[in-house]
């Protein structure tokens, strides 16, 4: 067996999508959010945030005026009862399939699922198999 050693957290900083009906969005990303353990740091009328992922409305000065067109974003999760449980809110919140919960080809262990947000955003949740993490999450304090 091959070793792999994945690094987390050192690429992006955060990311900002821009969507069409901010509510519908809201709905989906707090049933996902919840199930995946996080939450909702922030929100204003024309936006929310949680933990790198800023979602706002198309009228938000943040926006421009300009939706941010399709991404596929994957979040982590701790075990595939946690990729299931994320489906099944998901799909509960508005999102559409794009793939059951069920193991990829990608590398061994590595069991995901995909939905479509309400934007056509293709959102996973994936646990990698098990691994020994080197920390939870990485901490910064100002």
């Amino acid at each position: 067996m091959s070793f792999m050693e994945l690094h987390r957290g050192r690429l992006i900083d955060h990311i900002q999508l821009v969507v069409r009906n901010l509510k519908a969005s809201r709905r989906f990303y707090e049933a996902v959010f919840k199930v995946l353990g996080i939450p909702i740091g922030g929100e204003a009328e024309d936006y929310f945030w949680a933990d790198e992922l800023f979602i706002s409305s198309l009228d938000s000065r943040a926006a421009r005026g300009q939706l941010t067109g399709r991404h596929h974003l994957a979040f982590q999760a701790r075990d595939n009862a946690m990729v299931d449980a994320f489906y099944k809110a998901g799909l509960a919140a508005g999102g559409t399939d794009n793939g059951a919960p069920g193991e990829r080809p990608y590398h061994p262990g590595y069991y995901a699922a995909f939905l479509l947000d309400p934007d056509g955003n293709n959102i996973e949740a994936v646990f990698h198999g098990q691994a020994k993490r080197s920390a939870a999450s990485v901490e910064i304090n100002f």
